[in-house]
């Protein structure tokens, strides 16, 4: 048997409505949410019969709790009901909550009305263009209200001054600092992208960390981090260097080829070579080599992990550099490592199909990506003999 409906249930239903944001969008909107009934699951004529008592006393407590009793709540509509023993019976069938305040002093949230009440207000005086978002995200609105007069600083700032060009900590609106918004972005990223012209939006950046290229601010650059391998080529006694891509490809250095390597500390730990440099530390970011004009004029050699997304880096990077070569990235250097294997993990397996890779590589691949070797098998470039190494690269200085 279902249970009969509680006053807590009928509060129990607004407030579902509060939790969709349904009575909070109607302060922007004006729409007409009310009255609106909540139907109640009550007696059937039997329980009438059966248990007269109770039912009368679950009339009563609605009845307790409701605008005849209390002035504030709920209306209910009643249904007349007759019964074999005890005739005609008036019984509610629905709680009708006849207006925004009713509701909202049910659930207490009067306060936080007036709030948010305030909240479009000043926002319709200053940025009305944001109406239709507040109606759909009024109670992440609420949420942030201490903040909305600061929020709305900052929309304001950018719109005035759309891709400044600046860094986020140059910024001068008054009450403001980076930390500010740097702690706010997703939700200044929903509020600019609603009152910015298309223009002053790089669409193709998304998520937090792109927001300064999402809006026309300088980040701080991604460094190339390269050694020369060979001490001839040192540029005032440097071997080991850190510059922004766009100086690194002015550089032209003097060397005939490029290892790259993914692992920070085979980066350091690369033997010296004559006529090399090593890069490493990039990760995917191998992209930012491909605007390089004086790279495409040097033999590159990849040193990756050997694992499904060593070689869908080395795919990538092939995309760019076609004539890349993969470096222990074989056949005969996993098997002769067996002791050291690991696994890849499940959830970080290269999931693309590569289209760059030559005929051993794919065969290699495809034998990792379906575990005809072992269960995700993986040898990380740190567990390759030092020796086996430096066997394989081009004229090793001693």
């Amino acid at each position: 048997m279902a249970a009969w409906s509680t006053p807590a249930d009928i509060r129990a239903r607004v407030r579902r409505w509060w939790d969709r944001g349904e009575i909070l969008a109607a302060i922007v909107t004006g729409a007409a949410l009310f009255p609106r009934e909540v139907r109640l699951t009550g007696p059937k004529a039997k329980d009438i019969n059966d248990d007269f008592g109770r039912v009368m006393d679950w009339v009563r407590t609605l009845r307790d709790d409701s605008r005849e009793r209390i002035e504030h709540g709920y209306d209910l509509r009643w249904e007349t009901r007759r019964s074999r023993l005890h005739g005609e019976n008036d019984i509610p069938v629905a709680a009708v909550i006849p207006d925004q305040a009713n509701a909202l002093r049910l659930l207490r949230r009067g306060r936080e009305a007036e709030r948010f009440h305030r909240l479009v207000e000043e926002t319709g005086q200053r940025l009305p263009a944001l109406h239709g978002w507040l109606s759909r995200r009024p109670l992440q609105a609420l949420e942030h209200a201490d903040d909305w007069s600061r929020l709305l600083d900052v929309v304001e700032w950018f719109r005035r001054h759309p891709r400044p060009g600046l860094y986020l900590r140059q910024l001068e609106i008054p009450g403001v600092d980076s930390k500010f918004i740097e702690a706010r972005r997703g939700l200044i990223t929903e509020l600019l992208d609603e009152v910015l012209p298309g223009n002053a939006i790089d669409t193709r950046a998304s998520g937090a960390r792109a927001f300064s290229r999402r809006y026309g601010l300088l980040q701080e650059p991604a460094l190339i981090r390269f050694r020369i391998l060979d001490p001839a080529h040192a540029l005032q006694g440097l071997t080991d260097l850190s510059v922004p891509p766009e100086e690194f490809a002015r550089l032209d250095l003097p060397v005939e080829r490029i290892y790259i390597t993914e692992n920070r500390i085979n980066g350091l730990a690369f033997p010296r070579c004559a006529g090399s440099i090593v890069i490493f530390g990039l990760g995917y970011g191998l992209d930012r080599l491909s605007d390089i004009d004086w790279l495409h004029e040097r033999e590159i050699h990849y040193w990756g992990d050997i694992d499904t997304h060593g070689f869908g880096i080395l795919n990538r990077l092939r995309a760019a550099f076609p004539n890349a070569h993969s470096l222990l990235m074989d056949r005969d250097t996993l098997t002769a490592h067996r002791e050291l294997w690991g696994s890849e993990p499940g959830d970080k397996r290269y999931t693309g199909e590569p289209t760059h890779l030559t005929d051993d590589e794919y065969s290699l691949f495809r034998d990792l990506r379906e575990n005809r070797l072992g269960d995700r098998v993986r040898l990380e470039q740190e567990r390759v003999n030092y020796g086996w190494l430096r066997a394989r690269i081009q004229n090793p200085i001693d």
